[in-house]
């Protein structure tokens, strides 16, 4: 005897015990938050404001994450090279790395590492400074936006390189095998047999891991960046409307990082099935 279907219906939908309420309830705070923000002429105004920064924000983001998403893969592959040297020298930079807070690795290099940096690169490059084929590097054509780009992809590198570690060793050996017992070299072994397989474990929490960088960019404020939050700064100090420049730089990051976060949950969703 066959099982009856579950119902379809709207009101079984609503009833189910996975339906999900607290998305429901984050988009009327969203669109109460909207309409609070449309229906005062002060708050409009602090909004086109803030909104200056939020290419400054965009492009902090995409340039972190690309940085370190390249180096944390090439971290990851270090970390399993056949050579112990290599692997150990891995394995010291994301320790040192994850055990240092963001925000003091931020200040490091964009007062320490980058002037560290191009003084050691001007005295490379001296006698091709002498000959007049190169001019002199100043730590100040290194703008603060890029010192602080650096930061985040030095930052998140080490994140990142674990979670690429853990999904190449997710596949199983017995692959890995079987791609050898073929023929293929072990750059053709990574590219059609281990990478393919790894990218389903490692994109939900890279997912996450562009939603922590959305946040953490705002850190970049502290060297004076005109992204949201040091926009959000600036006019809250002139206007002393605290209140409603803070309440409008969080509903701008939640613009931001909420469609991201529901983006990852679906397609962790997706390649589960």
């Amino acid at each position: 005897m066959s099982r009856p279907l579950p119902p379809r219906g709207l009101l079984a939908r609503l009833r189910a015990p996975d339906f999900p309420w607290w998305l429901v309830a984050l988009a009327g705070l969203g669109l109460g938050a909207g309409g609070w923000i449309a229906s005062q002429a002060g708050l409009r105004q602090t909004i086109a404001i803030l909104a200056g920064g939020l290419v400054t924000t965009l492009e902090v983001t995409a340039l972190g994450f690309a940085g370190a998403l390249a180096l944390g893969f090439l971290i990851a592959l270090a970390g399993r090279a056949r050579l112990r040297w290599l692997r150990n020298l891995a394995r010291l930079y994301v320790e040192i790395v994850r055990g240092v807070p963001v925000l003091v690795l931020l200040f490091w290099i964009a007062f320490a590492g980058v002037p560290a940096a191009v003084a050691g690169w001007n005295g490379l490059t001296a006698p091709l400074r002498e000959a007049g084929l190169l001019p002199e590097l100043l730590v100040r054509d290194v703008s603060l936006l890029m010192r602080g780009v650096l930061a985040l992809v030095v930052a998140y590198s080490a994140f990142i390189a674990e979670i690429v570690r853990a999904g190449l060793e997710s596949v199983p050996p017995g692959q890995r095998e079987a791609a050898s017992a073929l023929g293929l070299s072990r750059l053709q072994r990574l590219r059609l047999v281990v990478l393919p397989q790894a990218i389903r474990t490692v994109l939900p929490p890279l997912g996450n891991d562009l939603v922590s960088m959305v946040k953490d960019s705002s850190l970049v404020s502290v060297l004076g960046v005109a992204d949201i939050t040091q926009m959000g700064k600036v006019y809250a100090s002139g206007s002393f409307r605290f209140f409603e420049t803070y309440s409008v730089t969080a509903f701008l990051y939640l613009l931001l990082t909420v469609p991201l976060s529901l983006a990852a949950r679906a397609l962790e969703r997706r390649l589960r099935r």
